[in-house]
């Protein structure tokens, strides 16, 4: 994390969370001296200046929001089980900007092609959203292939962002990354990192 931290040129440490595959978001700039280092959450959001906002994946979907006037940042780790309990959308509820007015982006998580799943997976998106099935290819019987950014992006789009990027990168099937599916205990994390630039901010600040 320090080498992180350094090769990154990072205004100060990561706001790292305690990622527990639930749908609670740390507004690290209400926090305290005396609170927790890493508060259990699974998102984390910002309106300040020079506080990177971090997740820890290895298969999950890490998911990075900004308002479009840059001025606030946010991000959130969508496993399975934390996407269909509506983290992303809680994600959007703890931002003061309207969902019209934010993007996201989709960082790199297992791919459908390498992710099967049990009815029990389906089932949570798809008794609240029939559409969502299209998100899901049978495989075996009471087994289908889940395509994790699909429903991802189908969530943002319900929830009124329009403008999602990124996707794409299987982390089970691309060597480059670590997969917990694929690699068990002996996987790593890979950090997705997202912050508001001082001088940026400062900028803005002076022209508005």
């Amino acid at each position: 994390r320090a080498a992180l931290a350094q090769a990154l040129g990072l205004p100060r440490a990561p706001h790292w969370l305690h990622q527990v595959h639930g749908i609670a978001v740390a507004d690290v700039d209400t926090r305290e001296p005396g609170d927790a280092a890493e508060p259990a959450a699974d998102a984390a959001v910002s309106a300040r200046a020079g506080e990177p906002l971090a997740i820890l994946t290895a298969d999950c979907l890490p998911v990075l929001f900004c308002a479009e006037a840059g001025r606030e940042v946010a991000a959130a780790h969508a496993g399975w089980r934390g996407l269909a309990a509506g983290v992303l959308e809680a994600t959007l509820a703890a931002m003061a900007a309207p969902p019209g007015r934010v993007l996201a982006w989709l960082g790199p998580c297992i791919g459908q092609a390498s992710y099967e799943v049990g009815g029990d997976v389906r089932a949570a998106f798809v008794e609240g959203d029939a559409g969502a099935a299209a998100a899901f290819a049978p495989t075996r019987p009471g087994h289908w292939r889940c395509d994790l950014a699909a429903l991802a992006r189908r969530r943002l789009h319900a929830a009124g962002v329009e403008r999602v990027y990124g996707g794409g990168f299987d982390t089970f099937a691309d060597a480059r990354f670590y997969s917990w599916r694929r690699d068990a205990k002996r996987s790593g994390r890979f950090a997705s990192l997202i912050w508001i630039e001082r001088d940026k901010q400062e900028r803005r600040a002076r022209a508005g």
